[in-house]
């Protein structure tokens, strides 16, 4: 059982994601801006993160930057999961240090998967 971080603004989006996990066994927290995010992560252990890019007070983008660049947390594995689909996009947060990109709206199946891929690396 893995403990994965989700990094979401939208209640709908969170319902989505844990809907799609819930038969995982994983433990699932959540946090409703990058802040919030950045604080869960530095206090306690998480194996996942799976992060929206458009959030309050610190976008995904700049939070993975920073997870990527602490020796603490670069090796936590992030999920971008996002409405930003063009392709400028998808380069730019793999720039920034995601592991996976993906783009809302998805198949459960492919968010599963990109779990299972993350975790198993």
């Amino acid at each position: 059982m893995a403990r994965i971080l989700i990094a979401e603004d939208s209640l709908t989006d969170i319902q989505y994601i844990k809907s799609v996990l819930a038969d995982t066994g994983h433990d699932l927290s959540v946090a409703r801006d990058g802040e919030e995010a950045e604080r869960m992560l530095r206090n306690e252990p998480f194996d996942l993160v799976i992060l929206d890019v458009v959030m309050p007070k610190k976008n995904g983008f700049q939070l993975c930057r920073e997870m990527k660049k602490d020796e603490k947390l670069k090796h936590v594995p992030v999920i971008i999961f996002t409405s930003r689909n063009q392709p400028s996009d998808k380069l730019w947060g793999e720039k920034q240090g995601a592991d996976e990109y993906l783009t809302k709206p998805c198949e459960p199946i492919d968010l599963l998967l990109a779990v299972k891929k993350q975790l198993t690396r």
